[in-house]
């Protein structure tokens, strides 16, 4: 691929510019699958929701161009890692529950079992009420009393 044009702006934005030259501010960068392939599919968006740039996997971009859209990738992109379910305070719901993350400990409330999403190849995606998506990697890794807990609910 050829060097790719991207610079952050005063205001933090990113800027890309076109092989034409045509400078293109506030753009965005995207995920196609964030959860199956997080570094394969990524688009870079124009201010109203164009498609400026696609690519095919993140490897294929240098080192600066790529740190930048790591870093808006990541500020997008918030989703947890559960990793230890630690209490639950009721089996009915809404439930609030205690768990470790990959961000440290917090607690979430579950409104109904209808927010837990089964994903291919074993994985968890919980929802809880301020729409804050929590990622269980592999339900089979985590400790015995996690899954024990978590089991009431699915």
């Amino acid at each position: 691929m050829n060097a790719l044009n991207l610079v952050r702006d005063a205001f933090g934005h990113l800027v890309f510019t076109d092989a034409e030259g045509v400078r293109h501010e506030q753009v965005a960068a995207v995920r196609a699958f964030p959860i199956a392939a997080p570094n394969e599919g990524i688009s870079l968006l124009s201010q109203d929701g164009h498609e400026l740039v696609w690519l095919a996997h993140l490897d294929q971009v240098e080192a600066t161009p790529r740190a930048l859209i790591e870093e808006a990738l990541a500020t997008r992109d918030f989703m947890p890692t559960v990793l230890r379910l630690k209490s639950v305070s009721s089996f009915a719901t809404p439930s609030t529950w205690e768990v470790d993350t990959d961000r440290g400990p917090t607690r979430l409330v579950l409104r109904g079992e209808e927010n837990i999403r089964r994903l291919p190849g074993g994985m968890l995606m919980i929802a809880d009420e301020h729409g804050i998506q929590y990622l269980i990697r592999k339900l089979t890794a985590l400790d015995a009393h996690s899954r024990k807990l978590l089991d009431r609910f699915l």
